[in-house]
């Protein structure tokens, strides 16, 4: 019987002092701090806020002080009454005071149950914080399809989407790093920008349009672009293969298509054949269509190779008819390769040459001669 007294008191003792420290921890000095919700469950990214009573049940004026203890490594807070950031309360016997306490959970936090304690003199209330999912600070940028393919000449158009997972307003800049003569234009909902603002959670499609140089030779480039700002970023990067293309030009050195030759000369035109695409251009052809009995005829007849930017001198030897009269005559020239082909048209004036000059004058001088002649002889008759 004295064992279950004895056991009985020890369990009465062991009761009384869990009553002892419980009130002590919630009103020691006679302050009760007070606040109804004290576990939330939230996601990373929230600021939580308190509306806190702190009393003074003692019948002597108390003067407490403010502050937050035990709060997680990243986590920020602030105690307000009114307008004012407050660390101490003065408080009349049964006087109470209402504050302000917020506190910011960063978007960068892992999951799990986070405690604090409101501190108000040697009065403590803990509170408790679930963060309901792995947190982050970050930004998405993303698209289906980061290749493309096509010729120097193509627009590439990306279609990427950009979402604001931060879980506070932010706005982007968007960037490029793209190789010199590159053209990269943002277009987000389709309008060309330079930025954008999304609210939290908040997406919004971005077509980004990429220009080659028109003298970008063939292969494959890497084109970062990025959406920025202080806080969070995001990067991309897109992929275009140019395929080559094949072209050229067939001019002279000056520009000029014109020239002057006598009848049954030679003249020398010198041509110039520039590759003017993004692939090598090979064995590249030289044709011609002349005047009738015209000769046309070119050296060297036929050019290996020519690289990309690059160009081949031609001489085009072409022979007039000897009996071509006086005037313009058009010898059309054509550089060809079985995948490009330029043409020029070459306008040549024949002019007599002084020989015939000279023959003519004579016949004109030999028929005055002969009518002075006649006119003498049979003038009088």
């Amino acid at each position: 019987m004295s064992f279950s007294t004895t056991k009985l008191a020890k369990l009465f003792f062991l009761s009384f002092l869990v009553f002892f420290i419980t009130v002590a921890h919630a009103s020691a000095e006679g302050v009760t701090v007070y606040t109804p919700y004290t576990k939330i469950v939230v996601p990373p990214g929230e600021t939580l806020d308190y509306s806190v009573k702190i009393k003074n049940n003692d019948s002597a004026p108390r003067n407490a002080d403010l502050y937050i203890s035990g709060l997680p490594y990243g986590w920020t807070y602030e105690l307000k009454a009114k307008t004012w950031n407050i660390k101490r309360i003065y408080l009349l016997p049964g006087g109470e005071k209402d504050i302000s306490l917020k506190v910011t959970i960063p978007y960068k936090v892992k999951k799990g149950t986070y405690k604090f304690n409101i501190v108000a003199g040697s009065s403590i209330l803990p509170l408790y914080v679930v963060v309901s999912k792995q947190g982050n600070y970050k930004t998405e940028f993303t698209t289906i399809q980061n290749n493309m393919q096509g010729s120097a000449k193509s627009n590439f158009i990306f279609g990427t989407t950009l979402k604001n997972v931060t879980g506070e307003k932010q706005r982007y800049a968007f960037h490029s790093i793209a190789p010199r003569g590159w053209q990269i234009k943002f277009k987000p909902n389709y309008k060309q920008a330079t930025s954008v603002e999304l609210d939290p959670n908040q997406k919004v499609n971005v077509s980004i349009e990429i220009k080659p140089p028109y003298n970008v030779k063939e292969g494959t480039y890497k084109i970062p672009v990025s959406a920025v700002n202080s806080n969070t970023s995001s990067e991309l990067t897109l992929e275009v293969v140019i395929t080559g293309t094949y072209e050229m030009e067939l001019t002279t050195p000056s520009g000029i298509l014109n020239d002057d030759l006598t009848a049954g000369d030679v003249k020398k035109v010198k041509l110039i054949v520039k590759n003017t695409g993004s692939s090598k251009l090979e064995n590249i052809k030289l044709s011609s269509s002349a005047p009738r009995n015209w000769d046309v005829t070119f050296n060297p007849a036929k050019v290996k190779a020519i690289e990309p930017g690059k160009y081949a001198e031609i001489t085009a030897n072409i022979q007039a008819y000897k009996k071509a009269i006086a005037g313009d005559y058009v010898t059309k020239i054509t550089a060809s390769t079985p995948e490009a082909a330029s043409k020029m048209s070459l306008r040549l004036t024949v002019k007599t040459s002084m020989l015939a000059g000279w023959i003519g004058i004579l016949i004109i001088l030999l028929a005055i001669g002969a009518i002075y002649f006649l006119i003498k002889k049979f003038g009088r008759r």
